[in-house]
């Protein structure tokens, strides 16, 4: 079932960040939130996680959802080595069988099985995030919220934490929610690309991208006709 948002209200004090405000969320596919820093696309996930309460709003298709959150810092657990940080989150969903081949099986999605027993504090920051990811898609919910999970990070590492969420997604194809202010990102792995205006937000444009997440490349003439197209419209 579609997911959709209605007639949402949200201030805080003198700030409207939200007033009427109406979102469309497809089952099943990425929908991407890009916007300008500060214009409410975390509150956004935020409300939809029940961590900040709304004044406001319609919430229709999500009564039962079980949600999952990525977000920007990995969060792990400093104590528990990288399995342990994936299995944690599965022990009280699965047996100790189950749940050892299914951190198995993550951790190899996002080539990180041989350091199953490492600490977080002897990873790189995007090994953590990599953790971090593999945690977000391991735990069995109907969506998965993402606020900037590459953010702040090298090319070569975005590039790596970006084709481990492909893998990831093409395996199961849940409801994810990716905020992100930046438009590669959002070619790369969005399905629906949501433009916001500064708050109180409106959706100044929405684009669809009909190309398999395995075959995108921003080299090629559609998508940087669509890079174009995206600019234009997010000066």
């Amino acid at each position: 079932m579609t997911l959709r948002i209605q007639k949402l209200y949200k201030r805080y004090r003198e700030l409207e960040i939200f007033n009427d405000f109406n979102i469309t969320i497809p089952k099943n596919r990425v929908t991407c939130i890009l916007g300008p820093s500060g214009c409410g696309k975390t509150t956004l996930l935020n409300i939809i996680s029940g961590i900040v309460k709304v004044d406001a709003g319609e919430f229709l298709g999500f009564d039962g959802k079980v949600m999952g959150y990525l977000f920007q810092e990995p969060r792990l657990l400093p104590w528990k080595h990288v399995g342990e940080n994936v299995e944690f989150i599965l022990k009280d969903i699965y047996s100790k069988k189950e749940r050892k081949k299914i951190v198995a099986e993550y951790l190899n999605i996002v080539n990180l099985q041989d350091f199953k027993d490492y600490y977080p504090k002897d990873l790189s920051g995007g090994m953590k995030q990599r953790v971090a990811i593999a945690r977000a898609f391991a735990y069995p919910s109907d969506l998965l919220l993402m606020d900037e999970p590459f953010k702040g990070l090298d090319i070569k590492t975005k590039k790596l934490l970006i084709q481990a969420f492909v893998k990831l997604w093409m395996d199961d194809s849940r409801t994810v929610i990716f905020v992100t202010h930046n438009i590669e990102e959002a070619l790369l792995l969005g399905d629906t690309i949501y433009l916001f205006s500064n708050s109180p937000v409106k959706i100044e444009k929405s684009f669809e991208l009909n190309i398999s997440k395995e075959k995108r490349d921003l080299q090629d003439k559609k998508m940087i006709h669509m890079m174009k197209k995206i600019n234009e419209e997010f000066k």
